[in-house]
């Protein structure tokens, strides 16, 4: 809901815009006025759930303010928490023992993603929010974020899916200091409804199929029981780790993988117009289809200018 322009001109009036954007401005003066008027709402609420509405029980009731100081993402405040006489309030918006505003770990989570140390954190904090932490604090929310990608990394997994790829992702890691292009092994999954779900990423100095049996191995312990189609690269040893696993396992060379081998065959220039023709092949919706385009490729001028031998191994890999 839009804020009415009286009450902005209001708030604005006789401000500057450091005053509004700066430290301890106006931005942070709303923060703390609306928290401290959100655990009013929940004090009323609270009192009102516990006494009944129109009870004559008021055993329950108001009994002033304690001072806490929050940080924020973008400040520390002081905020008053309302107290009730029976001590059984406790607030959902900063609960009895939180220091930290909803957001403000986010935010630590967001730098050490980026690759930034401890020190770094706190250096940019006071910089440029001017809130000072201690390194405990910083390690203390990272912790419970590592916590959790345990916790992710070891849960239970349907019993069954339909599909799952695997594959890897290149992507930039920072290292000891040092940004460094690092393999992340993804496995894929999709559900027999058609939705999908990452069951697993690791990051291995070297692909191998006793890498890929050790992946099956712990899908089979999560609770999965059988995998219809499995989509994999064409890495000498996989399929035979998959079926290790996964016996009834049907195996198929990811399409992007066999066209990258088909490209091998044919020269840069012709590179994009061969694609295209066999996306024709790899888009059919039925194998008669797909052979019929097979075959009307092999008789066009692409089967022609490549030479037979190896057009064939290239055709083969593509079927």
């Amino acid at each position: 809901m839009a804020i009415k322009k009286e009450v902005l001109d209001e708030l604005l009036a006789g401000a500057e815009g450091k005053d509004v954007f700066g430290k301890d401005g106006l931005f942070d003066d709303l923060k703390k006025a609306l928290a401290e008027r959100m655990l009013n709402a929940e004090m009323d609420h609270h009192l009102g759930q516990e006494t009944g509405e129109g009870s004559a029980d008021r055993s329950n009731h108001r009994n002033g303010y304690s001072r806490k100081k929050v940080l924020t993402d973008t400040a520390k405040l002081e905020i008053a928490v309302p107290r009730d006489r029976e001590g059984t309030f406790d607030p959902k918006l900063i609960a009895k023992y939180q220091r930290r505003f909803p957001g403000f770990d986010d935010k630590i989570v967001s730098m050490y993603a980026r690759g930034l140390t401890v020190r770094e954190i706190q250096g940019h904090l006071v910089e440029i929010y001017g809130i000072d932490i201690s390194a405990d604090l910083v390690s203390t929310i990272t912790d419970a974020v590592l916590e959790e990608v345990a916790e992710w990394q070891s849960r239970p997994l349907e019993a069954t899916y339909a599909i799952v790829f695997f594959d890897a992702l290149r992507v930039k890691v920072r290292d000891e200091g040092t940004v460094r292009n690092k393999a992340i092994y993804l496995a894929l999954g999709v559900r027999p409804d058609g939705s999908k779900e990452p069951l697993g990423l690791r990051i291995e100095q070297t692909e191998g199929a006793k890498f890929w049996l050790r992946v099956m191995n712990d899908l089979k312990v999560r609770g999965v029981n059988d995998i219809l189609i499995a989509t994999v690269d064409g890495l000498k040893g996989f399929p035979e780790a998959i079926g290790a696993v996964f016996p009834q396992t049907i195996v198929q060379t990811c399409i992007v993988h066999l066209i990258r081998h088909s490209m091998g065959f044919a020269s840069w220039k012709e590179r994009k117009p061969v694609t295209a023709a066999l996306r024709e092949i790899y888009r059919a919706k039925d194998a008669e289809t797909a052979k019929q385009k097979l075959d009307e490729f092999d008789a066009g001028p692409w089967g022609a200018s490549i030479p037979p031998s190896p057009r064939a191994g290239g055709v083969t890999g593509a079927r």
